[in-house]
């Protein structure tokens, strides 16, 4: 057992975190987490309406009885979305962990709150995760620039991300980008975080929700094989480096570009659409971190736990051992 100040505070057996994932967090894939003794979170977004999140919120509780959360993406879209609808489905279901990211969570950290929940913010600097805390979040979610979607304009790896935030905050700290094995949750550890949050590994299991393609794609590619896309519009993202990508990363080059010369092949519904669920790996863009180099097998959500589990204890072990 690994117990932690994010193990004791959430009351999860593993410090260990699927994060919200857009068309991935799912009740198929938190269940499976939620039972291994990880902590998931559903995306509400991923569900049209605040109705169809308490839905799935139902269908997963029927799948595990073991806690699992919401995530809240708060960011700004072209087709207003009823954030205050969804954060209030979130509460009269009982939820009591969320995850927020994207903007400032402040509007909503009242309600959640008054309504005894633990809110873990996603941040991508030390000054965000500062402000978080200001703010009254019980954690951080810091992400590394090795992570799969927004790593921030920075440019900051993990190994100085991660005790640089673990130094100033007194909250918990977990630590994403880059983590798919037992060997990351212990430099984890050892940085100052007291948990893992992983989003590549577990799409690469037998629940994940996604085409076939995309987890053999996830196992094939080694940490090479991703591409920071739109630098240029100050919204930097690292997604699985395909034709598509680097076709965006070319158009994006040209003098006088924009956003809207790439939208059509940066299309969410494309990528998911084409890739997760049909898995024409080549016809749009999906996101991955450097950790696919990390990843060699698709496995089952326990497999994939128990696995980190024991090679983060025999590692401790073997270090204990050799220290004099």
């Amino acid at each position: 057992m690994f117990t932690t100040s994010f193990t004791e505070m959430f009351g999860i057996e593993h410090p260990i975190v699927c994060g919200g994932m857009t068309a991935v967090g799912t009740a198929d894939l938190i269940a499976a987490v939620a039972n291994a003794g990880a902590l998931g979170f559903l995306t509400a977004l991923t569900q049209p309406t605040p109705e169809a999140l308490v839905a799935e919120i139902q269908r997963c509780r029927e799948m595990t009885d073991r806690p699992f959360g919401v995530n809240l993406t708060i960011l700004p879209t072209i087709n207003p979305v009823p954030y205050d609808e969804y954060r209030q489905a979130i509460i009269e279901s009982g939820i009591k962990i969320v995850e927020t990211a994207g903007s400032n969570p402040a509007p909503h950290l009242p309600a959640f709150k008054e309504a005894g929940v633990k809110v873990i913010h996603k941040a991508t600097t030390v000054r965000h995760s500062l402000k978080a805390e200001s703010l009254g979040v019980d954690a951080v979610s810091i992400d590394g620039f090795e992570c799969a979607g927004h790593p921030g304009e920075d440019d900051i790896g993990g190994l100085v991300l991660i005790p640089a935030a673990a130094r100033v905050l007194k909250i918990p700290v977990i630590a994403s980008g880059g983590i798919a094995d037992g060997a990351g949750l212990v430099a984890a550890l050892a940085l100052g975080a007291s948990a893992v949050n992983m989003g590549t590994r577990f799409i690469a299991t037998t629940e994940a929700p996604v085409h076939e393609s995309v987890k053999r794609q996830i196992v094939e590619n080694n940490e090479t094989d991703t591409l920071v896309v739109f630098r240029e519009f100050h919204n930097s993202a690292r997604v699985a480096k395909n034709s598509i990508s680097l076709e965006i990363a070319e158009i994006s080059k040209q003098p006088g570009a924009t956003f809207a010369d790439i939208a059509h092949l940066a299309s969410g519904e494309r990528g998911r659409s084409e890739v997760l669920r049909d898995g024409n790996m080549e016809e749009g863009m999906w996101w991955a971190s450097q950790a696919q180099g990390l990843i060699h097998e698709v496995a089952s959500c326990r497999e994939v736990v128990e696995t980190i589990m024991a090679d983060a204890r025999a590692i401790v072990s073997k270090l204990s051992n050799s220290v004099n």
